[in-house]
């Protein structure tokens, strides 16, 4: 399955290469809402909240009153996450509130868990040169991806893989990432960073993995 992505940056539609280089931007929220309804779920994240120098709320609550999103990008509480639900997200993403410096924080993952319930909640792997990045990408936890999703596989409903090292290049997500990936977990697996082709959603498909794009859609190389 396809999971198209509208990343959020400045009150704008945006695409990032490695999350840090702007490469795209839209304005246009209603040509692409129109575009994506017609998916079973699109995923929103906002990038400021993420890196923690803002947010786009306003945005996020148009979008999800109008399509079956997953919304992530600097969620810290369970009660955060209960508001956008509350505001018509499908599920919500956490990624660097799961992780301190120690480490994976399962008992934070138990108390989301325990509030909002594991089938709305995504656990967010997100990896950068085979460690967990944080914090908006910046930094990195000593932490495997298969150290993070043995820890967090009680609590959550659905993993997002993001490799970090190719999303925003079109260069092809690493197959070999993906077909390591795909036992460590019964849960819906979800991978992103650098799906160019339909032939790639199409492979991974046959892995029962499940693919967002961005920048190939956003680009036209990927017709949806």
């Amino acid at each position: 399955m396809l999971i198209p992505s509208i990343d959020l940056m400045g009150g704008r539609i945006v695409q990032l290469e490695r999350g840090e280089e702007l490469r795209l931007a839209f304005d246009d929220f209603e040509y692409w809402i129109e575009r994506f309804n017609k998916y079973p779920l699109v995923q929103l994240i906002d990038l400021d909240a993420a890196k923690g120098i803002g947010h786009n709320r306003a945005q996020i609550e148009q979008i999800a009153k109008r399509l079956p999103v997953q919304v992530g990008g600097g969620i810290r509480t369970a009660d955060q996450a209960q508001n956008l639900l509350d505001a018509g997200a499908r599920r919500v993403i956490f990624g660097s509130a799961l992780f301190g410096k120690d480490g994976i924080n399962p008992e934070f993952a138990a108390a989301v868990s325990a509030q909002i319930g594991p089938e709305q909640f995504v656990a967010a792997i997100d990896t950068k040169a085979g460690r967990i990045a944080v914090r908006g990408w910046r930094e990195n936890v000593n932490v495997t991806p298969a150290e993070a999703i043995a820890a967090l596989n009680p609590y959550c409903g659905a993993f997002l893989y993001t490799h970090v090292d190719t999303e925003g290049t079109m260069q092809g997500f690493p197959m070999d990432v993906a077909r390591a990936l795909r036992p460590l977990t019964l849960h819906q697996l979800i991978v992103a960073g650098g799906i160019r082709a339909q032939s790639e959603i199409d492979a991974l498909d046959a892995l029962s993995i499940d693919a967002v794009a961005g920048m190939a859609v956003y680009s036209g190389l990927l017709v949806t």
